[in-house]
């Protein structure tokens, strides 16, 4: 028996394309839709790239200098909880800060890391408050929830975001900070 290579060739070229085309529609229309339009209604946000894995949905985010980070992470939580499910969350905040901010910063690590050791997330606010006094223009604040501390730095042109995790010893993810 002779088979011909042209129709099954193009039968599996077919199925194929309809298989994963199916996959991205899916994909595109079912999770990142919904989850990118949770995200772009919250004030203070420019832009955001979403990628969702199997165990996790990464947030690249733009913000705005004084957006409430905490409030975004609040929101995304509550409003995208059908697409985000049992993934954990990670979520980048774009560095737009300026020479200013990554200076200060850098002056307020050491008390802001002690306090985190030590889990006395009040005495970061006050040592937050006590550094911008001698910077005039700079706006500093702390949040927390039950798994992140939220550190916003602003000059009113620029802003700084850091998302530091609620685990003494964990000092990795402030290399990027």
């Amino acid at each position: 028996m002779k088979q011909r290579f042209v129709p099954i060739v193009l039968s599996v070229v077919i199925s194929a394309s309809v298989l994963f085309g199916g996959w991205f529609l899916y994909r595109q229309m079912a999770v990142q839709t919904p989850l990118n339009q949770v995200v772009s209604q919250y004030e203070g946000v420019k832009s955001s790239q979403i990628d969702i894995k199997q165990d996790t949905v990464s947030l690249k985010l733009d913000l705005e200098p004084e957006t409430d980070l905490r409030g975004l992470v609040e929101h995304i939580n509550k409003e995208g909880k059908s697409v985000i499910g049992k993934r954990q969350l990670k979520i980048e905040v774009v560095d737009h800060s300026s020479e200013t901010l990554n200076k200060w910063w850098e002056d307020a690590m050491l008390s802001v890391a002690e306090a985190m050791d030590n889990r006395q997330y009040t005495d970061i606010l006050s040592s937050l408050e006590r550094l911008a006094k001698d910077s005039p223009g700079l706006k500093a604040s702390a949040q927390i929830d039950d798994q992140n501390v939220y550190v916003s730095l602003s000059d009113g042109k620029t802003g700084k975001f850091i998302i530091l995790p609620r685990q003494p010893g964990k000092v990795e993810v402030w290399n990027h900070a």
